[in-house]
């Protein structure tokens, strides 16, 4: 096995089949709910199954829905509840998928042509709230009024979150708490719900509960830093949309708030003439790395990830020790040592 070094100097682990593990434990309950997708997908309209489909055959880690599984199973779940639960979480979030690549106006996802590029932004919205109808319905047949109000809640504060990225979207003057604030709203909400709703069908206590809420919270958070850092370091073959888009889009993410505030008064400037008023030209997309760089934007980001994951870890402690918790501390590896 190569040994493979982090920005800073420290060595990483090897996570290499950290998810496939995951996946492995996970494979007959997957299975079953990937044909609940599938079923839940039909419409007697044809456009919604098509374009649904296309965004489910685009693949993707299923990262949300096998923490709902793992999670149940690790707090020894044996029902079958946390499988309609499961693709609940995934309906959610290929809802929210369909809405972002209308909002950021995107072409590429995973690799492919958005569903926006292909069908328009009318017809992904309305597909996007028949996937959020379904995943209702999924609540529902869970019987559980907390199940409903954790996952409730939670697209009620995606939906927040969206609308305060709006807010800061191409203002060089957010704040780091302006931006974690989206984060937390966007991605880490569904990741804590995901979890959360496992341990609760699996009734273990109060505190139980919140422990896989704050696993999954703190894990999507790292998730997400490391996306922002990818968006200026990665290729587009591994990081699955085109790298750059943040910044072509004038998205302000970590890497740039950390920049704009070490940055001098001509390196600001050349931040808001890029975000704030979009006026970009021919090398600047390397410029913004070549300041991102010396500024230690990308790996200070890096270095905040590795504090959430560290605490998404320490969260599980107090819970079971078996394969599956085991499997949910690996991921949480994985999650920020893919950006290397």
């Amino acid at each position: 096995m190569a040994v493979v070094a982090r920005l800073d100097g420290t060595q990483l682990k090897d996570t290499t089949n950290a998810l496939d593990n995951l996946r492995d434990l996970c494979a007959a309950d997957m299975a079953r709910v990937n044909q609940l997708i599938v079923d839940h997908m039909q419409s007697n309209v044809p456009l919604i199954p098509e374009l649904a489909s296309h965004l489910v055959a685009a693949g993707g880690k299923r990262l949300r829905p096998l923490l709902t599984l793992a999670s149940a199973r690790l707090c020894g779940y044996e029902g079958d509840k946390h499988i309609g639960l499961a693709a609940a979480v995934e309906f959610i979030h290929t809802a929210t998928l369909l809405h972002d690549d209308v909002v950021d106006e995107s072409d590429l996802r995973r690799g492919r042509d958005t569903a926006n590029a292909v069908w328009g932004n009318k017809a992904s919205v309305l597909v996007g709230d028949f996937l959020f109808s379904r995943s209702f319905r999924l609540m529902v047949e869970s019987e559980s009024l907390k199940v409903l109000d954790i996952l409730a809640s939670a697209s009620a504060v995606i939906a927040e979150g969206e609308v305060a990225q709006l807010t800061t979207a191409n203002d060089t003057a957010t704040t780091e708490e302006d931006y974690l604030y989206v984060i937390r709203s966007k991605t880490a909400a569904l990741f804590a719900a995901a979890c959360q709703v496992g341990g609760h069908i699996a009734r273990r206590s109060a505190d139980d509960e919140d422990a896989l809420g704050q696993y999954g919270a703190n894990l999507g958070i790292a998730f997400q830093l490391v996306d922002d850092y990818l968006d200026y370091s990665a290729t587009d073959k591994a990081f699955g949309k085109g790298v750059g888009d943040d910044f072509r889009e004038g998205k302000i993410t970590l890497p740039i708030v950390l920049a704009m505030r070490r940055g001098d008064d001509d390196e600001r400037a050349f931040w808001r003439r890029t975000l704030e008023k979009m006026d970009q030209q021919n090398g600047d997309l390397e410029h913004a790395g070549e300041l991102l760089a010396a500024h230690d934007a990308l790996a200070d980001t890096l270095i905040r990830a590795r504090g959430y994951a560290d605490t998404a870890r320490t969260a599980l402690a107090g819970l079971p020790d078996n394969p599956h918790r085991a499997a949910l501390e690996n991921v949480v590896d994985f999650c920020v040592e893919r950006a290397y």
